[in-house]
């Protein structure tokens, strides 16, 4: 059973544009990640008060924080940016939803040159702070998310599979996003097959491989492109899966901090998963 969510700040700065939207898709759940330009994490406590005072008068709930943590270099200073993941997982409390979105962290200095064979040096600090990370989520009740980001630790299906066996955490799931691992030039299915086991959310995107080198600038109608996102999905209704399939279509870019799709395109990209779940048996719900 898939219950569709979306990243709606892809729709609009504007709540209230994103919350009317998303009604007419028929879709009444949010992926928290910024409103009017700002972060969730930086927003005041008056501004999540009338998010969620908005949420609940339109029957809105939350899929997730869609948080920035272990969006950083593995070498910046760690308790600071602990405090972060401190917030989100007191924004868990506000909206009730027992759930954050994570990464396992930039190479040193975020360098854009770095070599990923150079990882395994870095690789106990980055298992040190996830399990950290893991340990503070599972006091509050909640659990973390980890997405497949580019260029951060757990890009790779290998290195994903490896923080969460190592971590070997219940309150440190994965977050399956095709798109990603296109993007990546990973092969979607083989990194669905290696983290399956570990996946207890999706992010519905598609891109063709080979990103911006390959000419390929923004994302494309999930089907449409080399995420594969057909064979996750009819694995998914296989086996039973029950948890939120988040539209992020980044239909026209995206980048380290989100991406931009429209009011104009959206439904179109909330059909288009519609139309694979349909065709893999699955029940919206």
């Amino acid at each position: 059973m898939f219950t569709v969510s979306a990243f709606a700040d892809e729709i609009s700065p504007d709540p209230r544009e994103q919350v009317e939207t998303l009604k007419a898709c028929g879709v009444r759940h949010i992926e928290f990640r910024s409103i009017r330009g700002t972060n969730v994490l930086s927003l005041t406590d008056e501004q999540v008060r009338e998010f969620k005072t908005l949420l609940d008068g339109e029957g809105f709930k939350l899929s997730a924080i869609g948080s920035p943590v272990g969006k950083v270099a593995i070498d910046s200073p760690w308790e600071p940016h602990l405090d972060k993941l401190k917030r989100a997982v007191e924004l868990c409390g506000v909206f009730a939803c027992p759930r954050v979105r994570v990464f396992s962290f930039y190479p040193p200095g975020n360098a854009t040159d770095f070599d990923p064979a150079d990882w395994p040096q870095y690789r106990d600090e980055v298992i040190r702070r996830l399990r950290m990370m893991a340990d503070l989520a599972a006091a509050a009740g909640v659990t973390l998310l980890h997405e497949n980001e580019h260029r951060i630790y757990g890009d790779s299906p290998d290195r994903v599979l490896d923080l969460l066996r190592t971590v070997n955490h219940p309150s440190l799931r994965a977050a399956y996003d095709a798109a990603n691992y296109a993007f990546c030039d990973y092969d979607p299915v083989e990194a669905w097959e290696k983290t399956k086991g570990f996946t207890a959310h999706f992010h519905i995107k598609d891109w063709k491989r080979g990103g911006p080198a390959a000419g390929h600038h923004h994302g494309v109608l999930a089907g449409h492109g080399d995420g594969r996102i057909a064979h996750s999905i009819r694995d998914a209704v296989r086996t039973g899966y029950r948890g939120f399939a988040v539209l992020e279509p980044h239909l026209r870019g995206g980048g380290p901090t989100g991406g931009v799709t429209g009011p104009d395109l959206f439904p179109a990209a909330v059909e288009a998963f519609r139309r694979i779940l349909r065709e893999a048996g699955g029940q919206e719900g």
